[in-house]
């Protein structure tokens, strides 16, 4: 077996084991605590310079196998590829045009999956989005109520106050801000499946005369101010860099002159948006977001400041979203079996490396997530905002 191994992996000591299609094995360090069980030969040879995008393919494409805990699985994945020669500075992909075809066939691809399937790890309101935890011991559903209520406090919610929801998912915040602030709610969304379920949960609540979701593209939006707060969660990644402009005055639009957007969002590390984490970027998008893009943070405030948004405040959630994905991925790896009956194979080996490496990546800095709030101001520069951020944290 040695000999069929590129040399660069000899050298390793990393608690890993090899196991090939013929039960041949080989550990590349003391006690290991991950199997790669190699089924395709052509393997071995990339393995001399591993990516994480091709360890990641390679898995889903069912070329290898892996055994142990995931999280351990992403770390070791990690080092890995670090520890072997040939690693290319991350260009910046290709940037395809966004349309409203190819818009809603990639939010098809990934939120119409399986309402069941998000059921077995999300919270019971199916928040699909970073939670906020005011102590960092928080359970995920207290997390994801104490989101919804920082997102209306931060948008100064009143009641009456009629609130736009741009990809309002499952409908989670639409509620919440009917439920508890007293808002009138649209919320507008490219997935059918969610849709479906998210106006059932709206009637159980008998909120129909609160809350009104519809299918629409923001594009489709009216631009006659009609709204006096919008908030925009985990979104704008699906816009792509070149439609940024349209988007944020699409939202600037909406507003009434005072009113507020909340914009929150995944944010690049780098200034010109290029991945990070050895093909990890790439892998996302092959398998998980088709054509996403992650402006940054610089670039984001760029955008809306040009569409005419003052931002006043920003606030870094990338811990909070580490510990998000975290819940996400322990839960789902506790419900392997249920989720098997629900998805195919090939989708769920997808969304296990998807949720334990972007926990992976959120600590570790190769991604972040940023709340961005702006307000359109009047035509004599005011606006409605208090003079400190106190009213936030009253209990």
């Amino acid at each position: 077996m040695q000999a069929l191994l590129p040399p660069s992996l000899r050298k390793l000591r990393l608690p890993l084991r090899l196991r090939l299609w013929d039960g041949c094995e080989l550990d590349l360090g003391p006690e290991p605590e991950v199997i790669l069980e190699v089924h395709d030969p052509q393997l071995l040879r990339g393995l001399g310079r591993p990516s994480l995008d091709l360890l990641g393919s390679a898995y889903v494409e069912g070329a290898m196998d892996i055994h142990g805990p995931i999280a351990t699985v992403i770390r070791l994945a990690d080092q890995l590829s670090a520890a072997l020669p040939g690693e290319a500075t991350a260009a910046l992909p290709p940037r395809p045009a966004h349309n409203k075809a190819s818009d809603a066939e990639d939010i098809h691809y990934h939120y119409d999956l399986s309402n069941d399937f998000y059921r077995l790890w999300l919270d019971r309101d199916m928040v699909y989005s970073c939670a906020y935890f005011e102590t960092g011991t928080e359970d995920l559903d207290t997390a994801q109520q104490a989101k919804l209520r920082h997102l209306c406090r931060k948008l100064r919610l009143q009641p009456g106050d009629h609130l736009l929801d741009v990809g309002c998912g499952w409908g989670g915040l639409a509620r919440f801000a009917a439920r508890e602030f007293g808002a009138r709610v649209l919320g507008i969304t490219l997935s059918r499946e969610q849709l479906a379920l998210a106006r059932q949960w709206v009637a159980e609540e008998g909120l129909q005369d609160r809350v009104q979701l519809e299918l629409m593209d923001y594009r489709d939006l009216p631009g006659d101010g009609r709204f006096d707060k919008v908030v925009s969660v985990g979104m704008f990644e699906h816009v792509g860099h070149a439609n940024l402009p349209l988007y944020f005055k699409t939202l600037f639009q909406a507003v009434k002159p005072g009113g507020l957007v909340m914009n929150h969002g995944i944010t690049a590390k780098h200034t010109d948006g290029r991945p990070v984490g050895r093909g990890g970027g790439a892998f996302i998008g092959r398998y998980v977001f088709p054509h996403g893009e992650l402006p940054h943070l610089a670039t984001a405030v760029a955008r809306m400041s040009e569409a005419g948004l003052e931002v006043v405040d920003v606030e870094s959630l990338r811990l909070h979203y580490a510990r998000t994905l975290r819940f996400w991925s322990e839960r789902l790896e506790a419900h392997l079996d249920e989720a098997a009956q629900l998805v195919p194979a090939r989708a769920l080996r997808i969304w296990r490396l998807y949720l334990a490496g972007c926990a992976y990546g959120f600590e570790h800095e190769w991604i972040n997530l940023h709340q961005i709030l702006a307000v359109r101001p009047r035509p004599d520069g005011s606006h409605d905002l208090p003079w400190s951020r106190a009213d936030l944290y009253r209990p």
